[in-house]
């Protein structure tokens, strides 16, 4: 089995895994990541989204082979020692999370977009397209707002 070789939140990985395995999969199960969450496996909720070298994307439909020699970062490797990040810190100043099994991949995704887009609309929030079954839409939008305003 080939040898996967790629950087997940600052530290250096070398995982067995074959070319073709999720990089939901070799996150979860060979690494013990499960800050990454596991939803459809179709690319639809986005539960799963985690950075490739700083742009959002979904675990479940990236293979391990397409992500050889880059740097992945999970919503484990957002925060700066006990500092978090300010979508983090957003998401709890706004209590946003409900059940919570959501809001990695929604963090994640939000921290995508302000590093896009300094002020982000409305619209810029809702193409986002990370699915909450909770419907706290509101709060996360106005999680995304305030961390804007935080952001350096």
């Amino acid at each position: 089995m080939p040898i996967q070789n790629f950087t997940v939140n600052g530290k250096t990985v070398a995982v067995e895994a074959p070319d073709d395995m999720a990089l939901l999969w070799v996150l979860r199960d060979k690494l013990g990541i499960n800050g990454v969450k596991y939803g459809c496996g179709i690319n639809v909720c986005k539960a799963c989204t985690c950075h490739v070298n700083g742009k959002a994307v979904t675990a479940c439909s990236t293979r391990v082979i397409d992500v050889k020699g880059l740097t992945v970062t999970t919503i484990e490797g957002l925060a700066v020692g006990d500092t978090l990040h300010p979508v983090q810190q957003a998401w709890l100043d706004r209590d946003v999370a409900q059940c919570g099994f959501c809001q990695p991949g929604q963090i994640m995704a939000a921290v995508d977009l302000l590093r896009r887009t300094k002020t982000p609309t409305d619209a810029d929030i809702d193409a986002i397209e990370n699915v909450c079954r909770c419907g706290t839409y509101g709060r996360i939008r106005e999680a995304i707002k305030a961390a804007a305003l935080m952001m350096p």
